[in-house]
């Protein structure tokens, strides 16, 4: 493994998982939100964040989380792993609100100090319909993906700590 893409719900730890699994391996963590996001939550623009994303997929070595189903199928080109974060509902949305306790007044570590941690309704509502709206269609990339593109899901923290213990 050393072009791993790590996705999954906002709150399942997609973030906290790839640092983790970056130590184990000794590979370097790509944060998409990082790339995507400018100061005061503003988007990139789509050219700027496909040419900061071509330069990280040319590297030979990394972790890269995030959805960003646009650019899925170009980052399984460059994939030879793919772990799928496949939590309930409830556990991303427990997820996405101890995260906000925990870094409230500030940022995530993995995105740009202009982005202080927030909660609104339609996040709220993305997290709840994830698995009904959003995950079939990652599926639906992931069947296309090349073959020798290993696919892990993992459908539980209990999970994600024993595969990051069997490394």
């Amino acid at each position: 493994m050393k072009r791993i893409l790590v996705i999954g719900c906002c709150g399942a730890g997609k973030s906290v998982f790839s640092r983790k699994l970056g130590d184990k391996l000794g590979l370097p963590a790509v944060h998409l939100d990082r790339l995507f996001w400018l100061p005061g939550w503003k988007e990139r623009p789509r050219e700027e964040f496909d040419a900061l994303l071509e330069k990280e997929l040319a590297r030979s070595q990394w972790i890269m989380d995030g959805n960003y189903k646009r650019t899925l199928p170009r980052r399984l080109e460059f994939a030879d792993t793919v772990i799928f974060l496949r939590f309930s509902r409830f556990r991303c949305l427990a997820g996405v609100l101890l995260r906000r306790l925990r870094h409230s007044g500030g940022h995530r570590p993995e995105l740009d100090p202009g982005c202080p941690e927030k909660i609104d309704l339609p996040f709220l509502r993305f997290i709840w319909n994830y698995e009904r709206v959003t995950a079939p269609k990652m599926e639906e990339c992931l069947a296309a993906r090349p073959p020798e593109c290993r696919l892990i899901r993992l459908s539980s923290r209990r999970e994600a700590e024993k595969f990051l213990k069997s490394l």
